[in-house]
């Protein structure tokens, strides 16, 4: 039988006495087992069988590995946290903190009594911020869909707008303007809770003056080519103006004095610190720097001279079925601009509002383009008016003398052409004063040209003069688009049409007609040379500006020059025909004027198939002239009869307000 090697048995130990071997051997004390595992460790230290593993190199190696990631993990928390910890804060609160900048109020632009001819209009527009939109592309396609049913707009030209300025991440663009106050509540509301959709509160401009006795808006619809428009930012405006801190919400002065006048009018924007919520809606204000208003302008230009101007050419228009009317009155001392009426116009406030695609191709398609400025920017043979300046050389070269005659028998016979004069038979004995006052064609084909044995200006002398007194060059006037003219040469002939220059050329050039080119304000110009004895003014409209705050003045100047090619006394000899064309000649129409003027017809033919058109140009009074009025009315006709009149009712009242 085989025994349980594990089973302990009572008997197989004595009974009783258990000290000796078996007492010491047996027992649980007996065996110390850590003691042995000591003494083992110690022998086989002893003995050198249990080494290091790792040296000492490895150590120091592992010790410099673990230092240098520590100390580069240090050097980036305190780059982030201490050098570069304002950015990244920046940033931070980017998401909750923002900058936005609050457009100034625009400089409003005045008469020279103070009247206002311009208005900022509280108003409201509705915007887009891209930042704020979804930058999940579905989530933001859903919203653009809903912005673009909300505000009645092509969801296209939202996205088009996105695309072109979605780097201006926090700029408002706006997508509807002029909303009025009840729509502009209901967007709020409604879009209370969508990402990057805002109701912006703003002002738009209003082309009106106030009456003074009933507050009610008048509307002055020949100002609109004076003051132009404002309006938004182009792509190409945003461009060439980033350098000047334009916004693409921004408005910008179009054309006009609004363009020109910009620098001033514009103002200084402020900024304002808010904080927004996750779909950046401002929740509070933090900080704000108040922007600066605009500088107001003044002008040179009288409301009541304007308007008057203004009902004069209409009535002009109407009367004779010819609407295409240009206009200026001028202070010819120093070049201030009473008054300017281009015919027809245009309304500005439809542009500042958007001019809608069927308004503004009525303007383009019109034929007698009311968008254009003729004052400024049409060009016209100048007719007889012409002749002050050819009078002026002719006594300067020694062409002629105050008494010097030629026989006026209805033209000249040149080979095989006739230079005809517009009085059959002519006008006889004729002098420059006489010739002036009849506006006799055969006089000045003599002098310009020559004839037989009497020897001429000739073309070069003739438009060296004409360089004198301001053709075919800019006047400088403040307005954008001035136009230059045209004198016409032997070399630009011979160049352009391969044709030699001829004498029948010098006729026509002396009379104002053939190729030469100017503009009504260039007559105005070379008709206020001619009344203050030879200075040549800069025309135009700014006057003052004046700081919105302080009100403080500032004068603004402009550069004047004598013409010291042409004598005070042989100007004078011109103003005498001048004269003499209201005593007795064709200007006899001023002469029921209670105060004394001077004047100047013209009649230019420029088409075989069309009416020549009419021209007048004048200055007043004949001693000490204050005033230069000139007209040009389109294929009118005579300067006599359809031009004239126009300037007779402005000099009429101009005379009852400034000459008493």
């Amino acid at each position: 039988m085989v025994q349980n090697p594990f089973k302990i048995e009572d008997d197989l130990f004595p009974k009783g006495n258990l000290d000796g071997k078996y007492r010491t051997n047996w027992v649980e004390e007996s065996f110390d087992l850590e003691r042995e595992q000591n003494k083992k460790l110690a022998i086989a230290h002893t003995r050198g069988y249990i080494g290091t593993s790792i040296s000492v190199k490895k150590n120091i190696i592992m010790l410099l590995l673990i230092s240098l990631g520590l100390g580069t993990i240090l050097g980036r928390a305190i780059q982030l946290q201490i050098f570069n910890g304002n950015h990244y804060r920046s940033l931070a609160e980017g998401n909750r903190i923002r900058r936005i900048a609050i457009p100034a109020e625009r400089g409003i632009i005045i008469d020279r009594f103070g009247i206002e001819l311009v208005h900022n209009i509280p108003g409201f527009s509705l915007a887009l911020v891209p930042q704020d939109l979804p930058h999940d592309p579905l989530n933001r396609s859903k919203l653009l869909s809903q912005v673009a049913q909300i505000a009645n707009v092509p969801k296209d030209s939202l996205t088009a707008l996105l695309t072109r300025y979605g780097s201006y991440s926090f700029e408002s663009l706006p997508i509807k303007d002029n909303l009025n106050y009840n729509t502009a509540l209901k967007l709020y509301i409604q879009n209370a809770t969508l990402p990057g959709i805002e109701v912006k509160s703003g002002s738009e401009r209003g082309y009106y003056t106030l009456d003074k006795t009933s507050s009610t808006k008048q509307i002055i619809p020949s100002l609109s080519h004076l003051l132009g428009y404002v309006g938004r930012l182009n792509d190409a405006e945003v461009e060439a103006d980033v350098d000047k801190n334009y916004l693409p919400s921004d408005i910008i002065g179009k054309t006009g004095l609004e363009k020109q006048y910009e620098m001033y009018l514009r103002g200084t924007y402020g900024r304002k610190k808010i904080e927004v919520n996750a779909i950046g809606k401002e929740q509070s204000v933090l900080a704000v720097e108040p922007p600066i208003p605009g500088q107001d302008v003044e002008l040179s230009i009288d409301l009541e001279a304007q308007k008057k101007l203004e009902t004069l050419v209409k009535d002009t228009a109407d009367k004779t079925g010819q609407k295409r009317i240009a206009a200026i009155a001028m202070d010819p001392n120093n070049g201030e601009v009473l008054a300017l009426v281009s015919w027809p116009t245009f309304d500005n406030n439809k542009f500042v509002q958007g001019i809608d695609t069927a308004t503004y191709q009525s303007y383009i398609n019109d034929k007698d383009k009311p968008l254009f400025n003729r004052v400024i920017s049409g060009l016209y043979p100048p007719g007889s008016t012409v002749k002050l300046v050819v009078s002026a050389a002719a006594l300067q070269e020694k062409i002629i003398t105050q008494f010097t005659s030629v026989n006026s028998v209805g033209g000249l016979q040149l080979g095989d052409r006739f230079f005809k004069d517009w009085k059959i038979g002519g006008h006889g004995i004729t002098n420059v004063t006489k010739a002036l006052a009849w506006s006799v064609n055969t006089f000045f084909y003599y002098v310009g040209g020559g004839y037989q044995n009497f020897v001429g200006l000739g073309v070069d002398r003739l438009v060296m003069y004409m360089r004198y007194f301001g053709m075919a060059a800019k006047t400088g006037i403040d307005l954008p688009n001035e136009n230059t003219g045209f004198l016409p040469s032997r070399d630009w002939k011979k160049t352009t049409k391969g044709e030699s220059w001829y004498v029948g050329d010098t006729y026509n050039l002396s009379i104002g007609q053939g190729d030469m080119l100017v503009t009504p304000l260039q007559v105005a110009l070379w008709t206020a040379a001619v009344a203050n004895d030879g200075i040549l003014v800069t025309p135009h409209l700014g006057k003052k500006i004046i700081e919105s705050d302080t009100k403080k003045e500032t004068i603004l100047k402009y550069p004047s020059h004598e013409i010291t090619a042409v004598s005070k006394s042989n100007l004078a000899i011109v103003q005498q025909g001048m004269r003499d064309c209201v005593t007795y000649g064709s200007c006899k129409m001023l002469g029921s004027l209670h105060f004394s003027t001077a004047g100047k017809t013209g009649t230019a033919q420029w088409s075989n198939t069309h009416p020549t058109h009419a021209w007048f140009t004048s200055f007043a009074p004949y001693k000490n002239p204050q005033i230069i009025v000139t007209v040009l009315v389109e294929d009118g006709g005579e300067g006599a009869s359809v031009a004239q009149p126009i300037a007779l009712g402005f000099l009429n009242w101009w005379g009852k307000k400034y000459l008493p």
